[in-house]
């Protein structure tokens, strides 16, 4: 277990399955800033290590993720997959309960998910009054005019009907989705780990198609690569003390 996050679980399994919770129960594990911070950085730990698979779930059983928590509102595309989450290893996803805005988000950008009975998934921005647009790529993943209900009117589709629409890959008992998860998890980690990056990178890059949100979440990544860097810091003194900046790719 790992304990230098604040608002998420993590842990290692020793044939290379990783688990990563939102903790964040009595919110509903509504994603604040910190919280996408954390997952952004642990699974660039995950991403460097020889770890093979990645789950990702909510604590307890009612919710998966409520989404963005609206008292602190994060960055959602940092903990993205494909977006902030860039890893090229297999990412599922373990949902029961409420799975909604941000977390629908998190969901249909993972590789595969497991849902149980009591799953709902919803995406109330209409009703809000406010849109970021990432949703629109749920259109690549699920027929088109199921997407556009979930999006256009604002309506719920339960466990059933998200396997039925591909949405999910698994409907599993109650309180089972993240054993069920882990049980497809064990059965990837014995699979060729180049062979399984090669064939998600080819669907990733290659084959969906990325919304407007995409590529700004991704661009900001890239941005913040310079932007947090030590030759950005090393220029700025360099300029201050008038001399020669000393730069080391870093």
């Amino acid at each position: 277990m790992n304990s230098q996050y604040e608002d998420i679980l993590v842990e290692h399994h020793d044939n290379g399955v990783s688990l990563f919770t939102i903790n964040r129960e009595s919110r509903r594990n509504a994603l604040r800033t910190q919280t996408a911070l954390e997952l952004e950085q642990a699974f660039k730990e995950f991403d460097e290590s020889d770890q093979r698979v990645a789950i990702i779930a909510g604590a307890g059983t009612a919710s998966f993720c409520a989404g963005a928590d609206v008292e602190d509102i994060p960055e959602l595309w940092r903990c993205v997959p494909t977006v902030g989450i860039t890893t090229e290893k297999p990412i599922i996803c373990a949902v029961s309960g409420w799975c909604v805005g941000g977390g629908l988000v998190i969901a249909m950008m993972s590789d595969l998910v497991v849902a149980a009975e009591n799953s709902q998934f919803y995406y109330p921005e209409a009703k809000l009054g406010i849109a970021q647009g990432m949703i629109a790529s749920l259109a690549a993943r699920i027929p088109h005019k199921i997407a556009m209900e979930l999006m256009l009117l604002a309506r719920k589709i339960d466990a059933q009907r998200a396997y039925n629409c591909g949405l999910a890959n698994l409907v599993v008992p109650n309180g089972r989705h993240v054993e069920a998860a882990r049980e497809m998890a064990d059965e990837i980690a014995e699979l060729a780990p180049l062979a399984l990056k090669l064939l998600k990178r080819y669907v990733t890059e290659e084959i969906l198609p990325k919304g407007p949100t995409e590529y700004f979440g991704r661009a900001k990544r890239a941005m913040g690569v310079t932007e947090n860097s030590e030759d950005f810091q090393e220029g700025i003194r360099a300029f201050k003390e008038k001399r020669k900046p000393v730069f080391h790719g870093r």
